[in-house]
């Protein structure tokens, strides 16, 4: 099989490498031409327009920004005519919404569709240890394992397309709100005089305790942002599809929305392409 991969930036560069290490066929597109030259000098086919990637593959992938990103390269007049018997595998975040009506059009078009989203980021991508999240028909699933399996070495099967994208956006909200509130706590202790060991050394012996707030205390504490595997504009978008796509679901959107407030800020103060921990100095220089 000859794969396709659209989308090369911080987490589409190291999946498609996974594919080059495993010897498989790639054709890689990227809509920033300079950012392919390591897939180039590693074997990749590069091309210059996305329907030549489509059309010299049997699977296209695709890792891109948003939805409007996968309409342009994807479903745009000359590319959409060249899905007749090709397979899209969606693995960016987007809304189930948005996923269902890309599939429509894909089929559409002859084509069939299943969204594969992850969860992980730079270091997971080049380890092949990503969280693989299917949503497609069982079938569909069993046919394309092999190949999702150079992502993460289990991918599950959560159910249609849509399912999937629901889950991989409320694990986002999870990072969203669970970093928030860390940074809030840590700040508080900070202005309370406590010691931050101490406060750790607590926190890692509860029940409240979560990894990601070791991995984000040295950039909180030495506010430093930079080299990011999740910048603050991606998960600020990925809050935002969020509350689009739950304000039909009649929940309560008022905790993650002070989120998205916080992050807005960030964006606003600077730290849009720095790491989301960056949250943590709005939310220190607040009252200042």
């Amino acid at each position: 099989m000859k794969v396709a991969f659209l989308g090369t930036g911080l987490m589409g560069l190291p999946m498609a490498q996974r594919l080059l290490a495993a010897d498989i066929q790639l054709v890689a597109y990227n809509r920033t031409p300079e950012k392919l030259a390591p897939l180039q000098a590693a074997g990749a086919e590069i091309v210059t327009h996305p329907r030549h990637a489509i059309r010299a593959a049997e699977c296209i992938i695709l890792m891109l920004t948003n939805a409007p990103a996968i309409y342009n390269v994807l479903l745009s007049d000359t590319a959409w005519q060249t899905l007749e018997g090709r397979t899209i595998i969606q693995m960016g975040t987007i809304t189930p919404t948005e996923s269902q009506e890309i599939r429509d059009a894909v089929v559409g078009g002859g084509g069939e569709y299943l969204e594969a989203p992850v969860l992980g980021s730079i270091p997971e991508a080049k380890a092949g240890e990503l969280s693989v999240m299917v949503g497609a028909e069982p079938e569909q699933y069993q046919y394309h394992l092999k190949l999702l399996q150079n992502f993460g070495t289990e991918p599950l099967l959560i159910g249609p397309v849509g399912s999937a994208a629901a889950l991989k956006l409320a694990l986002n909200q999870l990072i969203a709100s669970l970093t928030t509130s860390f940074a809030l706590s840590l700040a508080f202790v900070q202005r309370q005089g406590v010691d931050v060991d101490v406060f750790m050394q607590i926190l890692r012996d509860s029940p409240f305790y979560a990894s990601t707030f070791d991995k984000k205390l040295q950039q909180m504490l030495n506010g430093n942002y930079a080299d990011p595997n999740f910048p603050t504009k991606h998960l600020l978008k990925d809050t935002e599809l969020f509350i689009s796509e739950a304000k039909s679901r009649s929940l309560d959107l008022s905790s993650i929305k002070g989120v998205r407030q916080i992050l807005q800020t960030a964006v606003k103060m600077s730290f849009a392409d720095d790491d989301y921990s960056s949250l943590f100095s709005v939310i220190k220089e607040w009252g200042e």
